[in-house]
């Protein structure tokens, strides 16, 4: 048995030395992620369809009155025990079987929710909820007349437009980065789609907000969320700002970003980082060095579409000479560039 004490890129995956083995471990939900969704599913029997090494159960079981684990890899359920174990929950029924299956369905009928987390191929291209295994829309098919109340973690990187179901799309951020989809049926269903950012669980729900405006750029741009971007919720996000009194606008996105931008400072729990802008230019080496020069950089951080084998040749090239000690980041759409330094929490909330 493989005992981890467990750190991704940002956080603490786990704050108990779990045991799995290395895929278990890989596809596990972040212990910060799986109290959310607990909470979210809180009521008096659950079913885990697919429970992997436990990770979500154990959550579970601290807001349920019963769980059931439901997995068909032997291996997976000795850890999942184990690891329940360790947690001290004891409120959890294993069933090692195939949850597709009439007698596994016939275990779990007195259940309120269905949840399952179906795997996925990691080195999937593209996302899609025909690859999951179990397939979703077979658990829906085989379940829906146990409870109408079902809840599925899907590929987080798959747009809203993919997903032909009747359900609310949940999309979460953690730490920054996008981390779940989560999608949720019957009575769980809240909205069409919505963005969480943990930690904080904010959350924003879709609703016939109007469109965002755009805006020439202003003195700050803005980052907002992963979640809220997939989530297709920038028109909320905006609404929710102009309430609170304050206002910001769309100024430019492509593929992998997208900048909002005020002349005001704003802070929200939906914005991921904020950048005072110090300059605009084109893309060329020679103005954007100039700009860099005259705003007293140091290092420079390149924010725009660029081969990975040519990110630090250019880096290089405009950091020579540089004798500031600011960190700069430096955006770019086209042929034009934003330079921009990022403005420290303390100094948004002062």
């Amino acid at each position: 048995m493989m005992i981890f004490m467990t750190r991704d890129k940002r956080t603490t995956k786990f704050t108990k030395p779990i045991v799995s083995n290395t895929e278990g471990l890989q596809l596990a939900t972040p212990e910060i992620v799986a109290k959310y969704i607990a909470k979210r599913l809180k009521t008096d029997i659950i079913a885990d369809l697919g429970c992997g090494i436990g990770g979500q159960v154990i959550f579970f079981a601290k807001e349920c009155k019963k769980v059931y684990a439901v997995e068909r890899n032997p291996e997976k359920v000795e850890y999942a025990k184990e690891n329940c174990r360790l947690y001290n929950v004891d409120n959890v029924e294993f069933i090692l079987g195939d949850a597709l299956s009439e007698d596994v369905k016939a275990q779990v009928s007195d259940a309120d929710i269905i949840f399952s987390d179906p795997a996925r191929p990691l080195s999937e291209k593209e996302r899609t909820l025909e690859n999951l295994e179990p397939p979703i829309t077979d658990i829906l098919k085989i379940y829906s007349d146990v409870t109408p109340d079902l809840a599925f973690h899907a590929p987080p990187q798959m747009p809203p437009s993919r997903i032909a179901l009747d359900c609310e799309r949940e999309y979460l951020s953690l730490n920054g980065q996008l981390n779940r989809l989560t999608l949720y049926f019957g009575a769980l269903k809240r909205c069409e789609r919505s963005a969480v950012v943990l930690p904080g669980e904010a959350k924003l729900c879709s609703s016939d907000a109007p469109s965002i405006k755009t805006r020439a750029l202003g003195e700050y741009v803005y980052e907002p969320e992963p979640s809220v971007v997939k989530a297709e919720l920038l028109n909320e996000l905006a609404q929710t700002i102009k309430e609170s009194g304050r206002e910001f606008f769309f100024y430019k996105s492509d593929e992998r970003r997208t900048l909002l931008t005020s002349s005001e400072l704003i802070v929200s729990p939906f914005i991921k980082d904020t950048y005072r802008v110090l300059g605009e230019t084109e893309m060329d080496i020679v103005k954007m060095k100039g700009v860099l020069e005259s705003e007293k950089a140091g290092k420079v951080v390149l924010r725009f579409d660029i081969e990975p084998e040519k990110y630090w040749d250019l880096r290089k090239t405009l950091e020579e000479g540089l004798s500031g000690n600011r960190t700069l980041h430096v955006f770019g759409f086209g042929n034009e560039v934003v330079v921009g330094e990022k403005v420290k929490y303390r100094e948004q909330i002062s």
